[in-house]
């Protein structure tokens, strides 16, 4: 008898800001209208879907005018921290199993990875048990910056659950270098 494999596509802060808005990364919408088709084509595979969002408030500490390294983004209600209006599409025309997780909601704290945030970190742990997800997916924007943060604390919780980088279906603020040399990491 052959094992099932329980699949989650975690999908790492797909949202406008990091596309068209306030803070583009190159590639990303590329990368994002690709990862919408697969969503439309594959979605049905995955046990379910995850989905990351950045919801900062209005004056957050990564933000460049209050000290931090980053303009403005993803500031919570705003359009910018919408989801990338296709892919939400894909999402409601195949009823697939999506679960939307929010971090870096306090005003002090920057959360690149999911599993900074308490709540976040909770929510997901939760699905992954309750599903059994024994294969990850992930990909997203910013390869460089929350994927690989949300990878790495991943790999760490999940010693027995199998990681893939869909590298497609990320953008990088490194063009792909860091989100490369982890993959090395990985085993196949």
């Amino acid at each position: 008898m052959t094992k099932k494999h329980n699949r989650l596509l975690l999908i790492v802060d797909p949202q406008i800001d990091f596309i068209t808005g306030s803070l583009p990364v190159p590639g990303a919408e590329a990368a994002m209208n690709a990862l919408t088709e697969y969503v439309s084509q594959h979605g049905k595979e995955y046990t379910l879907i995850a989905v990351t969002c950045d919801r900062h408030p209005i004056r957050h500490s990564s933000f460049s005018e209050y000290g931090g390294e980053w303009p403005a983004h993803c500031v919570e209600s705003s359009v910018g921290a919408a989801v990338w209006p296709p892919l939400m599409k894909a999402f409601e025309r195949y009823s697939v199993l999506v679960h939307f997780l929010y971090k870096g909601q306090d005003k002090d704290k920057e959360e690149y990875s999911i599993f900074q945030s308490y709540k976040g970190a909770a929510d997901l742990d939760k699905y992954i048990n309750e599903c059994n997800i024994s294969d990850i997916d992930i990909c997203g924007i910013a390869g460089d910056v929350c994927v690989a943060n949300t990878l790495l604390d991943a790999l760490k919780l999940y010693p027995s659950i199998h990681f893939h980088i869909l590298g497609k279906f990320t953008a990088s603020l490194d063009g792909g270098n860091i989100l490369s040399n982890i993959a090395s990491t990985l085993p196949t």
